[in-house]
């Protein structure tokens, strides 16, 4: 029975995870987690499952990781601090967490005794910054962040580097340039550099997946700075209007966890995907604007709510971003099974149970208070 050590096994895509190896029988798996007070209001979680042992410790403290280490065959890298907005204005935490956090695991690893086998990280889609593009005339191109106070109409979408002209949005490989937009961004970017350098020096198989919008049951609905999909369904269950920046027609790749999960124990399993890096998304481009609409429209509040866009700009969002997904079906056999509407009423099912409180007036003061808005 291999021995799985799940670091944030407690999170959002963790438990997931988690219960996922469970089930399987044939790991025994440990979480180590934090439990990050932001996230985790109340503790261990409800959901917790009782047949993973538990330990409270953070990445931050070496100590703990020797110790944990010991006994792992196999490591699932999710700890970390999470939020774009946030990671602009707290940046040592974010720094501290991410990049200290995954630096004490790898010198861990290079320099006392264990039995790792297997390294996989969870990356993130915000290391591309912009997606890709295509211009008419000058082909696939990338272009730059934008840097608006406001705009109408076609004005948020970006142009040609070059040639200034339109731009249409295409999937995004794993090959496109990097351009991190957030602290959070760049502390990715670097959790994914520094685990791959090191797992190929020095024969420890590491895995990247680079996970783009994940929704699903237990992402907090009282954390203002976790994904949008759970912004807007604590601002709805709360009888308040989402709130949209922009024109609402800037696009993501929304993914279900359990197809995240999925991917994970693929990468896990699958000697393929050794020192390999994979997207992990639809493939499917979905506005904003759509996103807030299907939930209004799924919890029976249409007529009653109604999206407020504000047609401001957040400083560092991109405009669209969407997976190309080839490299991880081609190589690992990956395929999505839920797709975006099935998603979000099995979101919703579950959110009308969870506790949800609004706290996005308080994240928003925050942030134009930092001048991010």
């Amino acid at each position: 029975m291999k021995k799985v050590l799940v670091t944030g096994g407690a999170g959002f895509i963790g438990s997931h995870l988690v219960d996922a190896l469970v089930k399987k029988r044939c790991y025994k798996v440990t979480v180590f987690d934090n439990l990050e007070p932001q996230v985790h209001t109340d503790g261990l979680p409800e959901y917790y499952n009782i047949r993973a042992r538990f330990i409270r410790g953070d990445v931050r403290n070496r100590k703990q990781l020797k110790e944990i280490l010991i006994d792992s065959d196999i490591v699932v890298h999710f700890a970390a601090a999470v939020g774009v907005g946030q990671s602009q204005y707290q940046i040592a935490k974010y720094v501290e967490s991410n990049i200290q956090g995954t630096a004490n695991l790898l010198d861990v690893l290079v320099n006392e005794k264990h039995n790792v086998k297997k390294l996989l990280i969870a990356s993130s889609m915000s290391i591309y910054g912009e997606g890709l593009y295509e211009c008419k005339k000058c082909g696939k191109v990338k272009p730059p962040l934008r840097n608006l106070e406001k705009g109408e109409g076609n004005n948020w979408e970006p142009k040609c580097p070059y040639c200034k002209g339109s731009l249409k949005p295409v999937p995004t490989p794993e090959d496109t340039p990097l351009i991190s937009n957030s602290i959070y961004a760049i502390t990715k970017k670097e959790q994914e550099e520094m685990s791959m350098l090191i797992g190929k020096t020095y024969g420890i198989p590491v895995v990247a997946l680079r996970f783009f919008n994940v929704y699903g049951p237990r992402q907090s609905l009282s954390n203002p700075y976790t994904g949008v999909a759970a912004i807007f369904l604590s601002r709805i269950k709360n009888n308040k209007p989402p709130v949209i920046y922009e024109d609402g027609l800037q696009t993501r790749d929304f993914i279900w966890v359990g197809d995240i999960v999925n991917a994970c124990i693929l990468s896990i399993e699958r000697e393929e995907a050794n020192y390999q890096v994979f997207n992990v998304g639809t493939g499917n481009p979905v506005s904003i604007l759509k996103v807030a609409e299907t939930l209004i429209r799924h919890l029976g509040k249409e007529g009653k709510i109604h999206p407020d866009i504000t047609y401001k700009f957040r400083k560092g969002d991109v405009r669209h971003c969407y997976a190309d997904i080839t490299r991880i079906k081609k190589m690992l056999g990956f395929k999505p099974e839920t797709n975006f509407e099935e998603g979000m009423k099995k979101l919703i099912n579950w959110a009308k149970r969870a506790k949800a409180v609004d706290k996005f007036e308080e994240a928003s003061k925050e942030l134009k208070k930092k001048k991010l808005v």
